[in-house]
């Protein structure tokens, strides 16, 4: 237990291994000098990234249990030799010219520590933080938003003087550290621990201390409805994003007539929105509330796909983009939160794990839809109509949640304090 430990050095700890991990993003930045190199396709070299993301969430899930028993430190170090390890056998694997060994290590090894390494220390800032959960969990998965930012440019520079093959042996290297320098300060606080100043605020009455609404395990929360819902509010909203992340450019261009360049400033600038969304709504969300902030993004993203077929003017147009890329962003750093006000801190991390199942979903739903539609049709307006039915269900969702909360909240009696995880068990 991090008795005394400063949780603000414990959330740079955890902004350490999510920047790590986050450089899984700039991967297209290897995509040409490695065909170049090598002489495989550009398909072949995207398969490698296709299997890490989709074992991102699915690892997830697979590991909430194992960072619940083993802790954020085990784990993390866990991640720091998965993630690590391939990362610079990808150099290997070019090395040798074995695109089996690359897909096995980027995709598959690198995939596996990027799931672990992505929940190990959420759970234990939403502990370390009980008075500002979405901040806390913002700036760590900021970090992650931000680590391709950092990464392509250096990957870039590295590449052009030194080569495909020792670049991934230094980042890979310099992967494994960072996320061992995380791992060796995180830890998780004393059990019912409080910061000095929040137990002096409920002490004198100035603040009161919102429960949570059930305390329960991963096998109980997945019995809830609430919990399906999230599932299919988060599918929505990652299913959304990565579409609109997948065809930015070529869309744009398209349909408003974005030059290139313009496109590629665009791209970029997604990227800030991507991360700076994932800090700002999970700050906001402490004052106004996680469930008022899922339905913000549903009705943000409506307008947006509503209005979107009818637009001719570039910078609205990329203003509506903008606003999707945000609310994707602010979905990932909101849920962590959200899982703790819905189900507790007692496995946060194995039900954070099974909800990201939604981020390998999506990431193959969205960019499916927006490509068929796109062959089938020649054109990306049937888009904008498809994802404008599936946002009204998410804020359908979203509106029940928030009314199945207060029915929730309705029998919960503060003498009986199982009262509210018994009711959180019924399913209807």
């Amino acid at each position: 237990m991090g008795t005394n430990k400063n949780r603000w050095l414990i959330a740079l700890s955890a902004i350490a291994i999510q920047l790590s991990i986050g450089a899984a993003y700039a991967y297209s930045v290897y995509t040409k000098p490695i065909s170049e190199t090598m002489g495989w396709t550009p398909t072949e070299i995207t398969y490698a990234f296709t299997i890490m993301m989709a074992l991102g969430g699915l690892s997830a899930a697979f590991f909430g249990t194992f960072v619940e028993k083993n802790g954020p430190r085990k784990s993390a170090i866990l991640a720091a030799f998965l993630f690590g390890v391939g990362q610079a056998g990808a150099g290997f694997a070019i090395q040798i010219d074995s695109l089996a060994l690359f897909l096995l290590t980027y995709g598959f090894a690198s995939g596996l520590g990027l799931g672990v390494g992505y929940i190990a220390p959420i759970s234990t800032l939403v502990k370390w933080f009980p008075d500002r959960r979405g901040l806390a969990t913002g700036m760590a998965v900021m970090g992650f938003g931000a680590g391709a930012l950092i990464t392509a440019p250096v990957a870039a520079n590295l590449i052009g003087s030194l080569g495909v093959t020792t670049t991934f042996y230094i980042l890979g290297a310099s992967y494994f550290v960072l996320i061992l320098l995380g791992a060796s300060y995180i830890a998780p606080p004393p059990e019912g621990w409080m910061p000095k100043g929040m137990e002096q605020a409920i002490a004198s009455g100035q603040k009161v201390m919102k429960k949570d609404l059930a305390q329960l395990t991963a096998k109980e929360a997945v019995k809830t409805r609430r919990f399906w819902m999230v599932w299919v509010m988060m599918l929505i909203n990652v299913s959304a994003g990565i579409m609109i992340i997948s065809v930015a450019s070529p869309m744009s261009q398209e349909l408003v007539g974005l030059t290139a360049a313009g496109a590629a400033t665009l791209v970029g600038i997604m990227g800030i929105f991507n991360g700076g969304g994932r800090l700002g709504w999970a700050a906001i969300s402490d004052y106004i509330g996680r469930p008022t902030v899922f339905t913000m993004f549903f009705i943000l993203q409506l307008i947006a796909f509503i209005m979107l077929p009818n637009i001719t003017n570039v910078l609205i147009f990329q203003a509506f983009i903008l606003v999707i890329v945000s609310c994707y962003g602010g979905g990932f750093s909101n849920l962590p939160a959200f899982v703790g006000d819905l189900f507790g801190t007692k496995q946060l991390g194995a039900i954070h794990g099974y909800l990201l199942t939604t981020w390998s979903l999506g990431g193959i739903i969205g960019p499916a839809i927006v490509s068929q539609v796109r062959e089938q049709t020649g054109s990306y307006v049937p888009v904008f109509y498809i994802f404008t039915v599936l946002v009204i269900i998410g804020l359908l969702m979203s509106l029940l949640i928030r009314r199945d909360i207060k029915r929730i909240e309705g029998h919960y009696d503060p003498e009986t304090e199982n009262s509210s995880e018994t009711e959180g068990l019924n399913p209807q």
